[in-house]
C-alpha cells in the first residue's frame, strides 16, 4: 500500500499539522496548507455576507420561520448534492439523478395513489429501484468500459421515460398517505428535539474520546486536546443554538434531522473507514489505486449505486414536499443545481477531493440567495443569473487551486 498512500496523500490524516492553536501553531498550519484546497471558507463567507445583505433588506429573511422555509426549499437539491460530492469524490460523475428524482417520485404515488399499498412498503420499494437504477448504470459502466458520462446521460432520458410512463395520461397524482406527507411538513416535538440533540453531542464526545484513545493506542501523537475540544464546543453551541432558535417557530424539521443524518453517516463513511478511503484514492489517482491492490471495479459501482440511492430519497422528499407527484418533478435543472451546489461548496471535479458536508454548503447558499431575491420580490432570471454568477466563481478559485497546487508540488 506504499504507492497508495504516496499518490493519494489526501486520504491519509496526519498529526504533523495538530499542534496547540497558538500562534507559531497557526503559523505552521497555514504553512503546511499552502498549495492545497481553500474548502469551505470561501462558502461560508459566502453565506455571511449573503444572509447579511439579505437581513438588512428584509428582517424576516433570519427569522425562525423562514429558515424553516428554506430548509423545505433546499431539501432535494440537498440530498441530490450529496450524491453529486460522492460521484466527483471517485472520479465519477451522475448526470441521471434529476431522471432518478422523477421516477421514483412517480414509482411512489402510484404505489401509494393507484395501488393502495402501504406507506412502509411503497418507500421501501421506491429506495430499491432508486439503488437498482445506480448499480445498473454502475455495472454498465465498470464491467462494459462505457464512461460513467455516457451511460448517466443515456439513464436521464430512459428514466425521464419511465417516469412519464408511470405517472399516465393525467400527468400528475396527489399523495395523501400522512406518513409520507410528515417526512416534508411535520416536526420535532421540542422535548424531542432537545433529547436527540443531546444524544447528538453525547455520540461526538465519546467518537472523539476513542478517537484520542486509538492514536494513543498506536502510539502516534494525538491532536492537540484544545483543539478537539473547540471542535465539539463549537459543534455543541450550534447544534444547542439551532435547536432553541427553531423551536421558536414549529420546531426542528424532520427535514432538518434527515440532511444532518445523511451528511453525517455518509462523512463518517468517508473519512473514517477504508471504504472511504479507496474512494479518495479512486478519486485521486485510479491507476495508482489499481496497482496498491484497491478494488477499483467494485468500488466505482457501489457509488454510483449510493447515488441512486440517495436519488430515491429525493424522490420520496419530492413528493412529500409537494403533497403530490408530476411528469415535473426531477429534471435537468435540478440536476444542474445539485451539480452547482457541490462544486460551489468547494468540491473539486477534478476528483479525489472535498467534504459530504460541502455539498450542503453550496445547497444552502443557492437556497438563501433564492429565498432572499424571493422575499424582496425579484424575478426568477435574477435568481438563475446570481446562482450562473456564483457557480462559475466557483470553479474559476477550484481550478485557481489546482494551478496552485500542481506549481507547489502537491
Amino acid at each position: 500500500m506504499t504507492e497508495l498512500a504516496s499518490k493519494t496523500p489526501q486520504v491519509v490524516e496526519s498529526s504533523a499539522t495538530a499542534g496547540p492553536l497558538g500562534l507559531t501553531g497557526w503559523r505552521a498550519r497555514l504553512a503546511a496548507n499552502r498549495g492545497t484546497e481553500a474548502g469551505p471558507l470561501p462558502v461560508i463567507l459566502g453565506l455571511v455576507v449573503v444572509w447579511i445583505f439579505f437581513q438588512t433588506q428584509n428582517s424576516n429573511f433570519l427569522s425562525s420561520r423562514n429558515l424553516s422555509n428554506l430548509v423545505l426549499q433546499m431539501a432535494v437539491t440537498a440530498i441530490l448534492s450529496i450524491a453529486v460530492v460522492l460521484v466527483l469524490l471517485a472520479g465519477e460523475i451522475d448526470l441521471s439523478l434529476g431522471s432518478v428524482t422523477g421516477v421514483t417520485s412517480a414509482l411512489l404515488g402510484v404505489l401509494l395513489t393507484n395501488d393502495h399499498w402501504s406507506a412502509a412498503a411503497a418507500i421501501a420499494t421506491t429506495l430499491v429501484l432508486g439503488l437498482g437504477i445506480g448499480l445498473l448504470q454502475g455495472l454498465v459502466t465498470v464491467f462494459v468500459g462505457v464512461p460513467s458520462f455516457i451511460v448517466t446521460l443515456g439513464g436521464f432520458l430512459a428514466w425521464a421515460g419511465l417516469q412519464l410512463a408511470l405517472i399516465g395520461p393525467e400527468g400528475d397524482l396527489p399523495v395523501t398517505n400522512g406518513t409520507v406527507t410528515a417526512i416534508a411538513n411535520d416536526y420535532l416535538a421540542p422535548w424531542v428535539a432537545w433529547t436527540l440533540a443531546g444524544a447528538v453531542i453525547a455520540v461526538i464526545v465519546a467518537l472523539e474520546v476513542l478517537r484520542y484513545a486509538s492514536w494513543r493506542r498506536v502510539q502516534v501523537k494525538p491532536p492537540s486536546v484544545i483543539q478537539t475540544g473547540f471542535r465539539v464546543a463549537s459543534v455543541t453551541i450550534g447544534l444547542l443554538a439551532v435547536v432553541a432558535y427553531l423551536n421558536d417557530n414549529f420546531g426542528v424539521p424532520y427535514l432538518l434531522v434527515l440532511l444532518l443524518g445523511l451528511a453525517a453517516v455518509l462523512g463518517w463513511v468517508t473519512r473514517r473507514t477504508l471504504f472511504g478511503r479507496y474512494i479518495y484514492a479512486v478519486g485521486g489517482n485510479i491507476e495508482a489505486s489499481r496497482r496498491a491492490g484497491v478494488p477499483v471495479p467494485t468500488v466505482r459501482v457501489a457509488v454510483l449505486g449510493l447515488s441512486g440511492f440517495l436519488g430515491g430519497i429525493a424522490g420520496i422528499v419530492s413528493t412529500s414536499s409537494l403533497y403530490a407527484t408530476s411528469a415535473g418533478v426531477g429534471g435537468s435543472v435540478l440536476l444542474l443545481e445539485a451539480i452547482a451546489a457541490a462544486v460551489i461548496g468547494g468540491v473539486s471535479m477534478s476528483g479525489g477531493r472535498g467534504r459530504i458536508y460541502q455539498g450542503l454548503l453550496g445547497a444552502l447558499l443557492i437556497a438563501s440567495i433564492v429565498n432572499g431575491l424571493d422575499l424582496l420580490g425579484q424575478a426568477a432570471s435574477t435568481e438563475d443569473i446570481a446562482t450562473g454568477v456564483i457557480l462559475v466563481l466557483a470553479v474559476s478559485i477550484d481550478s485557481f487551486n489546482r494551478r496552485r497546487r500542481a506549481a507547489s508540488g502537491a
